[in-house]
C-alpha cells in the first residue's frame, strides 16, 4: 500500500495539535479540506486514528502506533528529497529562489547579477509562488533560498537576514473618497472592507490586514485574493482596500488602482531565508552573501 507523505503530513499536525481548527491553520489549509484527507488516510488505512470530541482530536491506539514512527520517516524523507533536488541543481548548476510578488524589488536583478559574478555557470533559478504559501516554497524544499516579505508563518523554524523595511501604503479604487488623500491615517480604514489572503496562511493574512494594529477594531473582509492579479481586480472592481508595500505602486501600477500613503501602521520588511540544513552549503551562502553585500551597496 503507498500513502501520499501529504496526508503522512496532515495527520502528524493533527495529532500534536489535537485539533482540527489549530491543524488547518498549522498547515495553511482549509478545516474542511484537512477533515477529508483525515478521513482519506483513515481509509486507506483500514483503521480509525482519532477519536473526536467537542474537546478536540485525541489519537486512538492505532493512531498511537501510527505517530510513533510517522515523524521520524517524514524527516528521512524530507533530507533524501532536499539531497536529491540540491544534487539535481548542482548537476544542472542552477540555484532555486523562491519570491514573493516583487520578492527584493528593484535589488533583485543586482542580486541575481552578483550571483553569478560570485558563481560562474550558475543561474539563479526565481520561482514565484501565490500567497498561500508565503515561504515560497522553502519550507517544502521546493526551493534553496527565498526572498521573503516578514514576517511569515514558520519564520522561526528558518535563517532570515533582513535586507531592507519600507512603507505599508494602502491601494484603493480610484473612485475612493480617500484616494484624492496625500496621506491616510489607518484608522479611517478600520470601517473598509478589505481584500485578503487565503484564511490559511493565518499570521500571514493577519499581518496585511495590521490585525493587531486596529485596536481591538474587527477586520471586515470584502474580498479573498490569492494572486496579485486578481487582488488587484478585486481592489478596482470596488470590493475592497488593501495594504501593499510602497514598492507595489511602481510593480503593480493599474488603472483603476490608486495608492496612498498610510500613516499609523508599522512597515514591511524583505528578507533572504534559508533553511539551517543549508548553513554549510556554499551555494546558498554564496546568494546569501550576495543579497548582503547588496544591501551594503544600497545602505552606503
Amino acid at each position: 500500500m503507498d500513502v501520499d507523505t501529504r496526508l503522512l503530513r496532515y495527520f502528524v499536525a493533527v495529532a500534536e495539535e489535537g485539533s482540527l481548527t489549530r491543524a488547518s491553520a498549522r498547515l495553511y489549509v482549509s478545516q474542511p479540506a484537512l477533515t477529508k484527507q483525515i478521513k482519506q488516510l483513515e481509509a486507506l488505512l483500514g483503521a480509525e486514528l482519532f477519536h473526536r470530541s467537542r474537546a478536540g482530536m485525541s489519537l486512538t491506539e492505532a493512531g498511537l502506533a501510527l505517530a510513533e514512527r510517522t515523524p521520524a520517516l517524514l524527516a528521512d524523507w524530507d533530507v533524501a528529497l532536499r539531497r536529491t533536488r540540491q544534487a539535481a541543481g548542482r548537476a544542472a548548476r542552477v540555484l532555486r529562489v523562491g519570491f514573493l510578488a516583487s520578492a527584493a524589488n528593484e535589488a533583485t536583478q543586482r542580486i541575481v547579477a552578483e550571483f553569478a559574478r560570485a558563481r560562474p555557470g550558475w543561474r539563479a533559478d526565481l520561482r514565484q509562488a501565490a500567497w498561500s504559501n508565503p515561504t515560497a516554497g522553502l519550507a517544502t524544499g521546493d526551493v534553496d533560498v527565498a526572498l521573503l516579505r516578514l514576517p511569515f508563518p514558520g519564520q522561526d523554524a528558518l535563517r532570515v537576514e533582513v535586507l531592507f523595511s519600507e512603507p505599508r501604503w494602502v491601494a484603493l479604487p480610484s473612485a475612493h473618497p480617500l484616494a484624492a488623500r496625500d496621506v491616510i491615517a489607518f484608522e479611517e480604514l478600520w470601517d473598509e472592507p478589505f481584500v485578503a489572503a487565503p484564511v490559511e496562511t493565518g499570521p500571514w493574512r493577519d499581518y496585511w490586514l495590521a490585525a493587531d494594529e486596529r485596536d481591538g477594531h474587527p477586520v471586515r473582509v470584502g474580498a479573498v485574493t490569492d494572486q496579485p492579479d486578481d487582488w488587484l481586480s478585486a481592489i478596482a472592481n470596488g470590493y475592497g482596500v488593501a495594504l501593499a508595500p510602497e514598492s507595489a505602486a511602481r510593480f503593480y501600477a493599474r488603472p483603476g488602482v490608486t495608492y496612498r500613503p498610510v500613516s499609523g501602521v508599522s512597515p514591511t520588511r524583505v528578507g533572504v531565508a534559508w533553511t539551517p540544513a543549508d548553513d554549510a552549503n556554499p551555494v546558498v551562502q554564496d546568494f546569501v552573501r550576495c543579497c548582503l553585500a547588496v544591501r551594503r551597496s544600497d545602505c552606503g
